[in-house]
């Protein structure tokens, strides 16, 4: 298996554990459940852009965020279903949003670090 294989899968891996948390009626407690809703947010979300990141290194950084923010949207959308007892928070959508954008300056950084001839 190359890299980029492994962390495609590993990408798509996390993209669908988040969404089958954030769509289940009832989610299971976790160990990180204490430091709140937005800190699960912004976790899952920075792990997903790196992710994303080193599975698709082609892929312009500004398309990735714009693609992890419109899920984050997405996901806000689904969770105001009725049966799902969960609740739509455009709040959560702010918290993955920034958690993409500050990962993305990150790797932007990074990127950019590593081009400067020394």
């Amino acid at each position: 298996m190359q890299r980029s294989d492994m962390f495609k899968a590993l990408f798509w891996c996390a993209l669908t554990g988040a969404l089958v948390m954030a769509l289940l009626p009832h989610p299971p407690h976790l160990p990180i459940d204490r430091f709140g809703d937005k800190f699960e947010h912004s976790l899952a979300f920075s792990v997903m852009t790196l992710l994303g990141v080193l599975a698709y290194p082609a892929m312009p950084l500004f398309r990735l965020g714009e693609r992890l923010s419109f899920l984050g949207a997405i996901i806000e959308v689904m969770q105001s279903i009725p049966s799902l007892h969960r609740d739509c928070d455009i709040r959560d959508w702010f918290a993955d949003t920034i958690a993409v954008v500050v990962m993305l300056g990150i790797v932007g950084l990074v990127r950019q670090r590593r081009a400067v001839p020394s």
